[in-house]
């Protein structure tokens, strides 16, 4: 076996963590929280059930870290558990309403008609307004880079059902976009 001399202050860190040394963790837990409370929000409307998700996450991560062999970013191992943990909570709660299998959207969205006016933050905001299936299909799809097949694992839905959703959700962002331009240029007049 061959030793590692130096260790970045990341792997001390989790070493410590796995030693349940508490004040390690508690440092651990405040260099991540907040990335990982925006991961939560991105599939769970609710702030304190997306909190309450974290949390449960973040026992997870302490629970499992003697699996984390250092290949690979520390912070995807720990938003993947969290990615999980969003999804196994909607699953347990039933909160998401996906619709069978459909024909897709009539068309594609067409993005070239957008003004670039809008920050990510607003972006965010109008994907937190989607329906749970669509918003969650998308944040899998478009965000996490998910395929189309493990999104159907994941949610036990077909990869047609994922497409579908995906399309819906383009669809409906694009009209709360075109909106939010059109109320825009209002203002601006």
């Amino acid at each position: 076996m061959k030793l590692k001399i130096y260790q970045s202050s990341e792997e001390k860190l989790i070493m410590k963590c796995r030693e349940n040394d508490p004040a390690s963790q508690r440092m651990l837990y405040d260099q991540y929280a907040s990335k990982m409370l925006g991961v939560c929000r991105r599939y769970i409307n609710d702030a304190d059930q997306a909190e309450d998700v974290m949390i449960t996450g973040f026992i997870k991560v302490f629970k499992n870290l003697a699996q984390f062999k250092f290949e690979g970013s520390f912070e995807g191992w720990v938003r993947r558990i969290m990615v999980n943990e969003s999804l196994s909570f909607i699953r347990k709660n039933k909160n998401m309403y996906l619709e069978v299998d459909i024909e897709y959207a009539q068309r594609e969205p067409d993005y070239s008609q957008l003004d670039h006016h809008l920050q990510a933050e607003d972006l965010l905001a109008l994907i937190d307004q989607l329906p749970t299936g669509y918003r969650t299909v998308f944040n899998l799809y478009a965000i996490e880079g998910y395929s189309h097949k493990e999104i159907a694992d994941q949610l036990k839905i077909s990869e047609n059902t994922s497409k579908s959703q995906l399309s819906r959700a383009r669809a409906l962002l694009q009209r709360h976009l075109l909106k939010s331009e059109e109320l825009l240029e209002k203002k601006l007049k």
